[in-house]
């Protein structure tokens, strides 16, 4: 196999896009399945839906990885859930791939989840085209669709395409570049007849085409310098600026079609192959383990010390399965390899390459490759290397949970299983957090949302039969200081024997709100050694440790500027110890001059339903603290923006289904923090302190 040939690529896309209807396409074209499935909600369901719940509820759940082959050229594809409450899923994918298809919906255009795949991408530095799906859709409308990506994801969106009808009158598309129409024939699309782009549409070709070179244009000077003088531009011109834009993450080219009616898969397969980098066109830098602002360049080449990532664990019956990108070198199977964090070896015992859940056993596999390994320990984000301290490849993004609930087995036998259960999904996801509270002695659970942890409550039932009580969902609120406060603490000891003595001064602010750590920043400006520099991470170390439980609740604190600038010590007395101390209890101190109020999680939510629901809906949100950003109508169909706290969402599934008579659908994503209401903040610190009145009894 040639490595120039090879693409990874993603589909990712907001709910309900089509994401997975068109991977199943993508299947049945390059002949890996030969009869397409469709996602259905009956528990029959797609190729790379392959969990049961997936089958049950119709959404994707886990990312699919397969390979497959089109026009000569390999491809792995990882189709990624589209709900906002598996975006860890989005973001391991998209941190290994080469390229990315984002998906949007003809009428519904760029969506709440759509912004944060856009996100992901640009973090990540991922090329990608888009394809705006469901042109068969009653509003489709892709020019609009097209104002919206380089409005709201602030990209250079390049229409390719212009549909031949829209809605249910979608024949097929017209090629901008070559200048023909393209019609999809035959019972399942799979004939591709090329034909003269109809008389009605010849016009409106011509202009697409002339505004999409004018486009490109400005990414080249001699594509430029031919439209200036009015000469004609050679195609080999446009494939060849239009890839060196998307590579160079410049322009995002637009292609049209309808997964689910068959047409404009196969045209999406061949820009995949001829504009998205292979592994070779893509430059990966690692870093000195013990120096990180060393890099170093890997190459995809054979012939290299291994060097690969660990991006997604499955804890199987046998054993962890655990999927692995090759940047450099070749993998051999029964060869031993280092984990860059632990320093340990561990022995790849079988190599497999996926397709969904069958596997096929290899006995190598080379850089650029995707695959899964058995036989080996390690955590989501880790690098494997040749040798043991070589490199170490920037982790995965993970964001924080929004959302605990209190898990309890029913039985006191089933405690055992409810810990492995536990332990084996935190293991595979890194946004699934385990604790527990040490005054009611509940485990917590904590997520990125109510259907993240609902999923996972069904699991261990079905999976490991284990029959849980859950307590009502509980938000994570954040402590953060109004007003800046001064300390001087000394901290005494004498009981014989060594006493211990610390002495620090300086200030505690809130941080400014566009500050990049929003956590705790510690800055300290002590001159003269009053201070010896050995205590001065103590002292900081001892902040850190009274961030954790804030005096208002116990929840974390958040957005505090800490300036050490003076203080004393002792000859004899002073320790590490002593100044870790004072640092706890100064802040403890300190802090509560501050003024903290709670922060709660506002989430951005986004609500489509029938028009004539509308006000009843906009009504409810409003009820709910919500505040309403944006209502658009079209095409009787409402489209209603809004930013709700959290603790107001629980269960509005079910309260918009009953007001909308089961029409409306919503997503919803983490906007940030703000301040709670006085009343609200009241109700929460009562219920605290009843929650912690129960568990002392």
């Amino acid at each position: 196999m040639s490595l120039s040939k090879l693409r990874n690529i993603g589909i990712s896309a907001h709910i309900d896009s089509g994401k997975t209807t068109l991977s199943e396409r993508i299947l049945f074209y390059t002949g890996r399945i030969h009869r397409m499935e469709e996602v259905r909600g009956d528990g029959a369901g797609a190729t790379m839906d392959h969990m049961e719940l997936e089958k049950e509820r119709g959404i994707t759940i886990t990312s699919a990885a397969t390979s497959v082959v089109w026009d000569g050229h390999p491809i792995n594809l990882i189709d990624t859930p589209g709900h906002v409450d598996f975006t860890v899923e989005v973001e391991r994918s998209l941190r290994v791939l080469d390229g990315a298809v984002l998906v949007l919906c003809s009428v519904g255009g760029v969506q709440a989840q759509s912004l944060t795949v856009d996100r992901q991408m640009k973090r990540y530095r991922v090329p990608r085209l888009a394809f705006i799906n469901k042109m068969d859709r009653t509003g489709a409308d892709p020019i609009s669709v097209c104002e919206q990506m380089r409005e709201r994801l602030g990209c250079d969106a390049i229409l390719m395409q212009l549909p031949i009808g829209l809605g249910d009158k979608f024949e097929g598309v017209v090629n901008l570049i070559e200048m023909e129409a393209i019609f999809y024939d035959g019972v399942d699309g799979e004939t591709i007849r090329i034909a003269e782009i109809p008389a009605a549409l010849q016009e409106d070709a011509a202009a697409a085409r002339t505004q999409m070179l004018e486009q490109l244009a400005m990414y080249s000077d001699e594509l430029m310098e031919l439209l200036l003088s009015e000469e004609d531009v050679p195609t080999e011109l446009v494939h060849t600026v239009l890839k060196t834009s998307i590579q160079g993450q410049d322009v995002t080219p637009v292609f049209l079609g309808s997964a689910y009616k068959n047409k404009g898969v196969q045209t999406l397969l061949d820009a995949v192959v001829r504009y998205l980098p292979s592994p070779l066109e893509r430059e990966i830098v690692a870093s000195e383990p013990d120096n990180p602002g060393v890099a170093v360049p890997l190459t995809p080449d054979d012939k290299e010390p291994f060097v690969g990532m660990a991006f997604k664990l499955v804890d199987e019956s046998f054993g962890q399965l655990t999927f692995m990108r090759i940047y450099q070198g070749r993998a051999e199977k029964g060869q031993t390899y280092f984990n860059q964090r632990t320093g340990r070896k561990d022995r790849f015992s079988r190599l497999l390459r996926m397709h969904a859940d069958k596997r096929e056993e290899i006995d190598s596999a080379g850089a650029g490759d995707i695959i899964a390994v058995m036989g080996i320990d390690c955590a989501s984000g880790d690098t494997y290397a040749a040798t043991s301290n070589y490199c170490t490849l920037e982790s995965i993004f993970v964001p924080d949970a929004v959302i605990k609930m209190a898990v309890t087995p029913l039985s006191r036998a089933d405690a055992d299983k409810l810990g492995k259960a536990l332990q084996r999904f935190r293991r595979e996801d890194p946004t699934f957090r385990v604790s527990s509270d040490t005054e009611t002695n509940e485990v917590l659970i904590a997520g990125m949302g109510e259907l993240h942890l609902e999923i996972y409550i069904e699991r261990i039932r079905r999976e490991y039969g284990v029959a849980v009580e859950v307590g009502a969902p509980k938000v994570s609120y954040r402590e953060a200081p109004t007003i800046a406060a001064t300390f001087d603490y000394k901290h005494k000891k004498q009981t014989g024997g060594s006493g211990q003595f610390a002495h620090i001064k300086g200030r505690l602010e809130p941080m400014p709100e566009d500050s990049e750590d929003d956590v705790f920043t510690f800055e300290d400006s002590v001159v003269g050694g009053r201070i010896p520099k050995q205590y001065i991470p103590s002292v900081e170390k001892g902040f850190r440790e009274s961030i954790v439980k804030g005096p208002i609740a116990e929840f974390p604190i958040v957005g505090v500027a800490s300036y050490l600038e003076d203080g004393s010590f002792h000859e004899v007395d002073s320790s590490d110890r002593a100044f870790q101390t004072a640092g706890r209890a100064c802040f403890r101190e300190t802090f509560k001059k501050m003024k903290p109020v709670l922060l709660e999680p506002i989430m951005n939510i986004e609500i489509e339903c029938p028009e004539n629901f509308q006000g009843s809906v906009v009504g409810d949100v409003t009820s709910r603290r919500g505040i309403i950003t944006s209502t658009d109508v079209r095409d009787a169909t409402a489209s209603i923006k809004a930013e709700v706290p959290l603790a107001e969402t629980f269960g509005y599934a079910t309260d918009l289904r009953s007001m909308t008579q089961g029409q409306g659908t919503f997503s919803m994503e983490l906007l940030g923090y703000r301040k709670t209401p006085g009343n609200v903040q009241e109700d929460v610190v009562a219920e605290k302190k009843q929650a912690q009145l129960v568990g002392a009894k």
